[in-house]
């Protein structure tokens, strides 16, 4: 945001997502910035402008990097609308982009009711025996569902995955059970005894076959599978406890979410029981210091807090605490078929959601190299560049003659935060060029892209059988009307 002095701006609905973020009423932010609530009324319904100094005054008071406030969810909501109006379902109707970017900036609930509307109709067009099935069960109350898993990173972006209840219920246990990295395990173990009459047993596979954890209610008993690793084992004790201890926040968080079918209700709850898992292992506040002081070095991270390297990259994409914020990161994990299990975003990395990813992207090459880290500088059509790391990762140990679960994790943020990071260092990133990458490739329009897979929805497809080009698709220059 501009900070010039007398600058006016009209940012009501941004002003208004940025309070919520921080947890204020409008009282409270006008007493921080030492104006009336009712012009804190006026500026969010775009009533009255808000000038520089206020927003540098906020900024100020509430620790806050107006840069990627300014930008974060308005870019995220852009790509989104984007590729959604991007489908040939709008092929008819030419929506210039800068509606789309004034849609994202001043109607964010509106453009979160459409992604919903196109994920709806997504489902419903690829799953039409559901559809049908659904349809014939209208009269006993049977209704067609959105995928939960799309609903559940719905409300994780929302939230920009951070969870201040759950953060502080974390901290607090830490703090109660006093004990190093190294011995969390044993001292969780000794919580669900002591605290919940509950015993911990490390399993054998024979027994527990394609299960890695289970709790026996009746018998009280938390059964871990042999194949766990110890942060793994360290891990799944935390998340038993935070179903017992944390089930007021639990419910607190998925009641602000709003009417949940029973699918995406359960998978939010587990969603969440992770997140307090990781925040026990890796304590907001040391976390961030050492990650701060290690210039974000993962593998040194993964040492000192016993945990894993991708428990470490998902951790980082949650370090969002009002006046103790760390790199906003984004993270994908990705198999070698290219399906994508999990994205995170603290940043403004436009991840698709009815796609997959860019095969240029290195974290790909890292099942050629898997035991090698890889970094990149990548660039979107649109002139960003970020820096990612990717590395792949096994988990867990499978048992002869199993194949070994193996997956991709790319970690990476806007390019002017990659300095801040040991693996960047030596680098010259302003004349590192990028390499170029689109969202996927069904709604990237670069040309002559030799790992194309298919040609971009909004471009006419150009066949010519007297012409082998480079890439297996040719297609008009201009947009498909």
């Amino acid at each position: 945001m501009p900070a010039e002095s007398g600058k006016k701006l009209f940012v009501g609905p941004r002003f208004r997502r940025i309070r919520q973020q921080l947890g204020l009423s409008q009282t409270q932010i006008a007493e921080g910035l030492g104006i009336s609530p009712s012009y804190i009324n006026l500026i969010e319904r775009n009533q009255r402008p808000v000038t520089a100094q206020i927003l540098l005054r906020l900024a100020e008071a509430y620790d806050l990097d107006l840069r990627d406030l300014a930008t974060a969810d308005e870019d995220r909501f852009f790509a989104e609308l984007n590729e959604i109006f991007s489908d040939p379902l709008f092929r008819q109707i030419d929506v210039p982009k800068q509606e789309l970017r004034d849609l994202a900036e001043l109607c964010p609930g509106v453009t979160h009711a459409l992604q919903r509307l196109y994920a709806a109709y997504t489902e419903a067009r690829q799953g039409e025996t559901l559809a049908a099935a659904q349809m014939a069960d209208r009269d006993v109350g049977t209704r067609y569902e959105a995928n939960p898993v799309e609903r559940v990173r719905e409300l994780i972006e929302a939230n920009r995955n951070y969870f201040p209840e759950l953060e502080q219920a974390a901290e607090t246990l830490r703090d109660e059970l006093n004990v190093p990295a190294e011995g969390l395990y044993a001292a969780l173990a000794a919580r669900l005894r002591e605290k919940h009459s509950i015993q911990t047993r490390i399993m054998p596979v024979d027994v527990m076959r394609e299960t890695l954890r289970r709790f026996d209610r009746h018998r009280r008993q938390l059964l871990i599978s042999e194949l766990v690793d110890p942060p793994g084992r360290a891990f799944q004790l935390a998340f038993q406890l935070g179903l017992g201890e944390c089930a007021q926040h639990l419910e607190t968080i998925i009641g602000r979410a709003g009417p949940l079918d029973d699918a995406p209700r359960r998978l939010f709850r587990i969603t969440l029981g992770n997140y307090f898992a990781a925040a026990v292992m890796m304590p907001y506040p040391a976390f961030l210091a050492a990650a701060e002081a290690l210039n974000y070095d993962i593998h040194v991270l993964a040492q000192r807090f016993n945990s894993g390297f991708e428990q470490v990259c998902h951790r980082l994409t949650t370090l969002q605490r009002p006046n103790a914020r760390g790199i906003p990161f984004f993270l994908l994990r990705v198999d070698n078929a290219g399906n994508v299990s999990k994205r995170f975003s603290s940043g403004t990395f436009p991840f698709s959601k009815f796609g997959g990813t860019c095969p240029l992207w290195n974290v790909h090459s890292t099942f050629d190299t898997p035991d090698r880290l890889l970094k990149q500088v990548i660039e979107l059509p649109d002139g960003t560049r970020y820096f990612s790391i990717a590395q792949m990762v096994r988990r867990p140990v499978a048992p002869h003659p199993l194949p070994q679960p193996r997956f991709a994790i790319g970690l990476g943020c806007e390019i002017r935060h990659a300095a801040r990071l040991t693996y960047a260092a030596g680098m010259d990133l302003e004349k590192t060029e990028g390499t170029p990458i689109g969202v996927n490739c069904r709604l990237c329009e670069r040309e002559n892209c030799a790992q194309r897979a298919e040609p971009p929805i909004t471009r006419t497809l150009i066949l010519d059988e007297t012409i082998r080009r480079v890439s297996s698709f040719a297609f008009s220059n201009a947009r498909e009307l």
